[in-house]
Parts: C-alpha cells; sequence; structure tokens
C-alpha cells in the first residue's frame, strides 16, 4: 500500500508540470516552424518582394503599351508609330534601314 501512496503522490506532482510543458512546447514550436509561424512569415515576405518586384514589371510593359496605343488613336494619330505598325503588317523596310538576312531556318524570334 504504501508504493501506491507513493507512486499517486509522486504522478500527481509530475503530471500537471509535465502537461504544461509539453503545452508550452507544442506552441513553440508551431510559433517557429507552424503554418503560420516564424520561418512561414520569411517565406511569405520574400514572395511578396517577387511578386512586387514582378509587379513593378508588369505596370511598366502596361505604361509602354499604354503609350504606343495612345499613338494609334483617332484623335491623334503619330505618324511614325502608323509607320511602323504599316510596315511590320507589309512586311516591308525603309530603305535607310538596315536589314539583316537570316538562313532559312534560322528565325530571330
Amino acid at each position: 500500500m504504501q508504493v501506491g501512496r507513493t507512486l499517486k503522490r509522486v504522478a500527481k506532482a509530475v503530471l500537471p508540470p509535465a502537461l504544461f510543458l509539453a503545452l508550452v512546447a507544442y506552441f513553440l514550436w508551431n510559433a517557429t516552424q507552424g503554418d503560420r509561424g516564424l520561418q512561414a512569415y520569411k517565406i511569405r515576405q520574400e514572395q511578396l518582394k517577387t511578386a512586387q518586384s514582378e509587379l513593378g514589371r508588369a505596370t511598366k510593359d502596361q505604361n509602354a503599351w499604354e503609350r504606343r496605343v495612345s499613338g494609334l488613336q483617332n484623335q491623334h494619330l503619330d505618324p511614325d508609330t502608323l509607320d511602323e505598325r504599316a510596315r511590320a503588317m507589309l512586311n516591308l523596310a525603309d530603305p535607310a534601314d538596315v536589314v539583316v538576312p537570316y538562313g532559312p531556318g534560322k528565325k530571330l524570334f
């Protein structure tokens, strides 16, 4: 009987702190390694920087295309843009242009 009482007393003394430490360890691990932890935060920040740089590049491309398209509107027709577009569609070149011929099977793009 003495051994049983001793085991109960030891269990009552050890079990609550052990459960508390296990719970704290679980939350600490999730705070660093979990889906919303510090490691995931670092990865999301890197993805955000990449997405912001891609957004900047896409905005520059959009602005360039908007400038080119604005040159072809009815209200303001830019002669240079019209000439460039007509030559591209008709596959012609200006006599002052330098033309570099490519062999068959070697395409520029």
